[in-house]
C-alpha cells in the first residue's frame, strides 16, 4: 500500500487548518465508536564530520570530509477509535516509509486502561522503554544502538496486560510484521515493571523484558546505524549469521524522575543459537540518559513509561536539555561485529501544542578488528504533529 502525494499533502493541510491542540482531532461517532485523527510530521537534517566512511547523501561515493543527508523522516496518520463499550481500536500509516504502524483492537476489562487483551500490530512488550513511549518525545534525535539494532518492534500477534499504575505484566505471541517483506520470525515476549514511588513529578520505576522468537530462513543479522537513523551504511555490522536457530534478548530498565529532571538507563543482551560448526552469538549494549527540563515542568508516567506534557507557557514553550552515553559491542568470538560507543548532547524546544524542535551534537567511536571509524555529527529536526 502507498500514499500519493497529493494524498498526504490534503491530509498535512486538513491538519494545519484544525485548531491547535494537543490532542488528536474528533472526527465523528460511527457504530457507537468515537473517532479520532491524529499525525505526526518530522524532518530530519544531518551534517557529518566524517573520518573514514562518507554517511550522507553520496553514502561512501567519496571522502571529501563533509557530508549531509535531510529528508523526511516520517509522516504518520493514525485512526482512533473509543468504544463500543470497552473497546478501543486505532489503524496507523507511515506515509514516508510505506508501512503500517499500531493496527489493532483492544479490549479493556471493566473498563481499566491496565488490564487488556490486544489483537493486532503493536508494539512488543519486549521492546526497550524508550520504544514503548511516543516517538512524538523522543528525547533524542536518533533512537539508543539497542533500541534500533537488538529490540523487536512492532509485529502482528496477541498481547494480555494485568496491573495497576504503579505496576504491570505483560505477555504477547507473535508473527511478522504487518507490512509485506518486513520483519518475520514468530516468538513470545514478557515485560513486567513496578513503580515503588509514583507520584506528580516524583516517580522511580524498574522493568524487565525477555524476547525469544524464530530466525528468518535461519538466518540474523545485526548491524548498528552511527546514531543517525537515516544513514544506510552501518560500519557496526554482523554481516548475515547463517545456520541461526532462534534469537532471544533480555532487556533491564530503570527510570527515575524527580521535578524537571529526568534520569533514564536500559540494557540488552542477545543470544543466537546457531547449529552445524558455528558457535553461538552473543551481543550487548546500554545506554543512560539524562534530561533537564530548564522552563521546570516535569513528566508524568503511564504503562511503565515517562509522559510529556505541555509546556507551562505555551508561547515560551518548553526548554529541555540532554545528554547521553551510549554503547552496543556486536563481536564474539570468530564474530568482528564491531563496537561503538556514543556521547550525544541536545536541546529540544517545545513549542505550543503542536511544534518541536531538535538540535543535536554526536561523537561517535567505532571499532571493528584493526579498522576503526569515529565520525561527528549534527543532527536537527523539526516537528509537526497533532
Amino acid at each position: 500500500m502507498k500514499l500519493s502525494r497529493s494524498t498526504l499533502s490534503v491530509a498535512l493541510l486538513a491538519a494545519l487548518v484544525a485548531p491547535a491542540a494537543h490532542a488528536e482531532v474528533a472526527l465523528d461517532v460511527i457504530g457507537g465508536s468515537e473517532v479520532s485523527f491524529e499525525g505526526l510530521v518530522q524532518a530530519d537534517f544531518y551534517d557529518f564530520n566524517v573520518d573514514n566512511i562518507d554517511y550522507g547523501v553520496d553514502s561512501a561515493s567519496d571522502l571529501d570530509g563533509q557530508e549531509y543527508l535531510q529528508e523526511l523522516r516520517r509522516a504518520e496518520l493514525v485512526l482512533k477509535g473509543k468504544g463500543p463499550g470497552n473497546f478501543e481500536w486505532v489503524l496507523g500509516y507511515d506515509a514516508k516509509d510505506d508501512k503500517f504502524l499500531d493496527a489493532n483492537v483492544k479490549y479493556k476489562f471493566g473498563n481499566n486502561a491496565n488490564h487488556f487483551v490486544q489483537v493486532g500490530q503493536f508494539k512488543q512488550p519486549g521492546a526497550t522503554m524508550e520504544e514503548l513511549s511516543s516517538t512524538k518525545n523522543n528525547d533524542f534525535v536518533s533512537k539508543s544502538s539497542i533500541t534500533n539494532s537488538l529490540g523487536t518492534p512492532r509485529r502482528v500477534g496477541i498481547q494480555y496486560n494485568y496491573g495497576d499504575t504503579n505496576w504491570g505484566i505483560t505477555g504477547s505471541y507473535f508473527g511478522r510484521e504487518l507490512t509485506r517483506n518486513r520483519e518475520h520470525g514468530s516468538g513470545y515476549a514478557l515485560r513486567g515493571y513496578f513503580a515503588p514511588i509514583n507520584e506528580q513529578g516524583n516517580v522511580l520505576h524498574f522493568g524487565a523484558s525477555y524476547i525469544d522468537k524464530d530466525t528468518d530462513a535461519d538466518a540474523i543479522r545485526l548491524r548498528a546505524r552511527p546514531m543517525a537513523d537515516m544513514v544506510g551504511t552501518r560500519f557496526v555490522d554482523t554481516g548475515n549469521l547463517r545456520a541461526s536457530d532462534r534469537a532471544s534478548t533480555m532487556g533491564a530498565e530503570g527510570l527515575w524522575i524527580h521535578g524537571p529532571f529526568k534520569l533514564q538507563a536500559e540494557y540488552m543482551n542477545i543470544d543466537v543459537k546457531r547449529y552445524g560448526s558455528f558457535d553461538d552469538f552473543s551481543g550487548d549494549g546500554y545506554y543512560v540518559s539524562g534530561l533537564w527540563n530548564v522552563t521546570g515542568e516535569t513528566w508524568g508516567y503511564k504503562a511503565g513509561t515517562p509522559v510529556t506534557g505541555l509546556p507551562d507557557d505555551p508561547a515560551k514553550g518548553m526548554w529541555q536539555l540532554g545528554l547521553r552515553y551510549d554503547t552496543i559491542d556486536l563481536t564474539d568470538g570468530a564474530v568482528v561485529g564491531g563496537e561503538m560507543d556514543s556521547i550525544t548532547a541536545g536541546v529540544n524546544w517545545y513549542w505550543r501544542s503542536n511544534f518541536k524542535f531538535m538540535l543535536n551534537y554526536v561523537k561517535v567511536q567505532q571499532e571493528k578488528g584493526v579498522l576503526e571509524d569515529n565520525p561527528d555529527v549534527i543532527e536537527a529536526r523539526m516537528q509537526f504533529y497533532w
